[in-house]
């Protein structure tokens, strides 16, 4: 029972400031280098990558002013195959492994996936533009 507890705990934390400070350090590491240091899309290496590289900071704006955090989640972590990423994600698959994380989507939904997975996705919610 208190294991069932402490899980409910986890599920109902939010974002912790340490964790948006994972989720920039892991976005600076794992995915800077085609979407840019402000994930604007502009990375070095986005000029060889044959599908045009998002802008990461409109994401809310792209999907009518609200981020999908859960939808986010399941791309990042490889539920949902990602073409421009080759199959999968993460490319960085390791980076991800080993550290599994619970949260609670905006909807109610639970997760247990990476805490970097987690924390990269509060990351990228931290920056969205608002237009």
């Amino acid at each position: 029972m208190l294991r069932f507890a402490c899980l409910i705990g986890l599920l109902a934390a939010p974002a912790a400031a340490e964790d948006v400070a994972l989720g920039e350090a892991t976005f600076q590491g794992a995915c800077a280098a085609c979407h840019g240091a402000g994930a604007a899309g502009d990375g070095p290496m986005a000029d060889l990558i044959t599908l045009p590289v998002p802008d990461l900071t409109r994401i809310a704006v792209r999907n009518g002013g609200e981020f999908p955090w859960l939808k986010v989640v399941h791309l990042i972590d490889g539920r949902t195959g990602l073409r421009g990423h080759g199959g999968p994600m993460p490319l960085f698959g390791a980076l991800f492994a080993g550290d599994t994380g619970a949260a609670d989507a905006p909807d109610g939904t639970p997760v247990i996936t990476s805490k970097r997975v987690l924390a990269l996705t509060d990351y990228l919610a931290s920056i969205q533009v608002k237009e």
